[in-house]
């Protein structure tokens, strides 16, 4: 392991080093994403290796987990509270789990809705929007505020404020709409998806793919972080065994 306590000089260094302009990197020391450097007697910066690999874990999990994250995160490590950055590294790998699996299940139920034909409709198979909400496992509340955000517009009864009534056209759009939501679309994600979505349902696909994507890009993030921050935890404790070797941490008999 590099000794993270080796000199590596001024600002300008753990910049071109970390990809960070100088004051990007000084920025980043403010807020306790690097540790404080060490200053000369005429009062400039001298930074070193533990600075180096501060900036690079920041960078990556800034880009796995966001920037407010990542520098609490990194406050952490500093804090040399080993524990609680384990468990938000864990939480952060659970999350993103959960999240693909979420994304598997929109994609297949979205497959499924745009493959089903509407034919030989009528007036009578149309549903209330408590019925509907029932359906879908949300609350009426949820379908009011899709049909304000105009996701799914309901057909209206005669007369003023006639009660909601869903086509199976918006049927089959509020199922799309609670897909998308559940594999964590935003409103305004939705609501630029559903018109091309009627158009041409494989925009959906196409939407359902970016989002797998920039799942994956997350978790190689994680994956780029996991490196520095054993060993700024490793810095931390001075030595290198916060964590086992690779291949050990389940095997009691190799620690």
């Amino acid at each position: 392991m590099e000794n993270l306590n080796s000199p590596v000089g001024r600002t300008v260094e753990v910049a071109r080093r970390a990809g960070y302009s100088v004051q990007q990197v000084r920025n980043l020391e403010r807020d306790g994403v690097l540790p404080p450097a060490r200053r000369t007697a005429g009062g400039h910066r001298t930074y070193r290796e533990v600075h180096v690999t501060s900036a690079l874990a920041y960078r990556a999990l800034a880009a796995g987990i966001g920037p407010v994250a990542a520098k609490e995160l990194l406050r952490l490590v500093h804090a040399g509270e080993s524990g609680q950055v384990l468990a938000v590294l864990d939480a952060a790998h659970a999350g993103l789990h959960t999240e693909r699996a979420d994304l598997e299940l929109a994609r297949t139920a979205a497959e499924a809705i745009a493959a089903e034909a509407i034919t030989d409709v009528s007036d009578e198979d149309a549903l209330s929007i408590s019925e509907l909400a029932g359906a879908l496992g949300v609350r009426p509340s949820t379908l009011r505020h899709w049909d304000a955000a105009g996701l799914v517009v309901p057909d209206r009864a005669t007369g003023r404020g006639g009660a909601r009534h869903y086509t199976p056209e918006q049927v089959r759009d509020a199922r799309i709409v609670h897909q998308l939501r559940q594999a964590g679309y935003r409103i305004a994600q939705v609501r630029a998806i559903m018109p091309e979505f009627r158009r041409a349902p494989a925009r959906v696909e196409s939407a359902l793919a970016a989002r797998d994507a920039a799942l994956t890009a997350r978790s190689l993030a994680l994956l780029d972080a996991a490196a520095p921050l054993r060993a700024l935890l490793a810095h931390g404790r001075g030595d290198s065994a916060v964590l086992p070797p690779s291949g050990m941490a389940g095997n009691p008999s190799l620690r």
